[in-house]
């Protein structure tokens, strides 16, 4: 019989604990927030846009 091996996630972890604030007894959430998903759900930023991993919503940025 031949043993299986176990599968490792490779690549980066999240880190949402940088996008959270805490002074005091409050928190802020300092990324930006799906409007579609709702709280707890960032939006990764790219060059042009904003999206949404989960539900796939995207936001182009503002030109200056």
């Amino acid at each position: 019989m031949t043993e299986s091996k176990e599968k490792t996630k490779s690549g980066k972890s999240t880190q949402k604990y940088k996008k959270y604030q805490i002074s005091g007894e409050t928190f802020t959430r300092s990324g930006r927030v799906c409007p579609k998903c709702g709280p707890g759900v960032f939006m990764g930023e790219h060059k042009d846009r904003f999206a949404c991993g989960k539900c796939g919503f995207m936001e182009r940025k503002a030109k200056v």
